[in-house]
């Protein structure tokens, strides 16, 4: 990391939490906030999403981009919209090469993010915005919250005071977050749905602007996928196949041209494999028989357990900690970062994983068995970070897990997570089919 970036974020740690001591009642105590540093030649910029304790304004950050001065209490709910489109169309950002922007004209062009049934369910909570229509006739309007997060505020300011941004990280300070994994001490990504649209304008003529917290794959700002192997068939019938796909290579079509192993191997993948995640992998190569093994994994007749190389969030104890357990944490897709999943106890959908901590390394880290006993996305990679979890993230993990320090922790640029074992009953032969691939991590 550019050592002006990281002096910078430590400054901004120092002083939020001074702030923090001398407000016992600050909303930080009970649910942190992302904050973010720009560093420029000759400074930087600090900033806070939204507002802190009520306020737009704090000595030592940046203002917002926009502000309005007052909301009308009582409005009706087309009054409600007019004035979001008053502040959409106010809120005006500039890129390196001089041309502005207002947010309608930003997310003019942008497609929904997920469907609304896919979120909280056709009777669940109805949400309205960007992506979620209400009625055919609803005007698509950008998504709450949009250009109050800390980058666009960040790159706002520098742009019309003459700064050159050099690089610009954003971080999570105080409590943890119990829905989204939000932990202190972590690097994240601008979020996709809100900040993503916006940035992809305010970085056009930025060329080299480091954006700290993005992996390895393409979010816009020329960061590629990495290289990836060919599937390894392990066995294979006139019925059905079992490969070990390697990570970077996706398991079925995605909404861009790379390859995946549905494409390469002409079969239907029965369950999937996260891109970053290798491992076993079953395949049908006819319509029953992927009928037949999908029937299965909803009973939870087939076993399959992971490997994975997690770093606690805390100082590891065996002695108070769980070395074998249970975790229960319902998710659901985060509409406004996608593809990442959130907790909701109220509109998750059941999601449960046992685990089995096989090993204590010396450089901090644990190697840990994961038995899913359902199938949801980044299923564990969540339950591994989360604070009501396992509390230890997955290292490698881009998604929901960036320390702001690499301080023993093992070099690695994929996902150490591995689906090592898989058994089931062949759904034609009825014989017992049994694989196992370690990971070596």
């Amino acid at each position: 990391m550019d050592t002006r970036l990281y002096v910078a974020t430590q400054e901004v740690i120092d002083r939020v939490h001074a702030y923090m001591r001398k407000h016992p009642e600050s909303e930080l105590h009970k649910c942190g906030k992302m904050f973010g540093v720009l560093v420029f030649d000759g400074g930087y910029l600090a900033a806070f999403s939204a507002k802190l304790d009520g306020s737009y304004h704090h000595e030592g950050f940046v203002p917002p981009v926009y502000e309005l001065t007052h909301e009308p209490i009582g409005k009706s709910r087309d009054e409600s919209r007019r004035l979001q489109r008053l502040l959409f169309a106010n809120y005006n950002f500039l890129n390196g090469k001089g041309e502005s922007k207002n947010l309608l004209e930003i997310f003019a062009n942008e497609t929904p993010i997920i469907p609304e049934d896919e979120w909280f369910g056709k009777k669940g909570l109805r949400v309205t915005g960007y992506g979620l229509r209400e009625d055919a006739n609803s005007e698509k309007l950008p998504p709450s919250g949009a250009g109050e997060c800390c980058a666009p505020k960040l790159l706002q300011y520098a742009l019309t005071h003459g700064l050159k941004p050099l690089a610009l990280a954003e971080f999570w300070i105080g409590a943890p977050s119990k829905t989204e994994i939000r932990q202190e001490g972590q690097f994240y990504a601008p979020c996709s749905g809100r900040c993503v649209p916006i940035l992809r304008h305010m970085t056009q003529g930025l060329e080299g602007l480091q954006v700290k917290g993005y992996g390895l794959r393409d979010t816009g700002y020329g960061l590629q996928v990495t290289g990836y192997g060919k599937p390894e068939i392990l066995f294979e019938d006139e019925w059905l196949m079992v490969v070990n796909k390697p990570a970077g290579l996706l398991s079925v079509p995605g909404r861009s041209d790379e390859p995946s192993v549905e494409s390469l191997l002409h079969a239907k993948a029965v369950h999937r494999l996260d891109q970053d995640t290798s491992g076993l992998l079953v395949l049908a190569k006819t319509p029953e028989v992927y009928k037949t093994l999908q029937a299965y994994f909803q009973r939870r007749d087939i076993l399959k357990r992971y490997e994975a190389v997690c770093k606690p969030i805390f100082n590891f104890q065996l002695s108070i900690f769980n070395l074998e357990g249970q975790i229960d944490l319902p998710l659901l897709p985060d509409p406004y970062d996608r593809p990442r999943q959130m907790v909701s106890l109220e509109h998750g959908k059941p999601a449960i994983t046992r685990y089995h901590i096989r090993e204590h390394r010396p450089d901090g880290t644990l190697f840990v068995d994961f038995y899913p006993l359902t199938g949801r996305t980044h299923q564990l990679r969540v339950h591994a970070a989360h604070p009501d979890g396992l509390n230890a993230p997955i290292v490698g993990d881009r998604l929901y897990n960036a320390p702001m320090t690499n301080d023993q922790l093992p070099i690695t640029n994929r996902l150490l997570l591995h689906a090592a074992e898989i058994r089931f009953v062949h759904p034609v032969t009825q014989k017992e089919m049994h694989f196992c691939i370690p990971s070596h991590f």
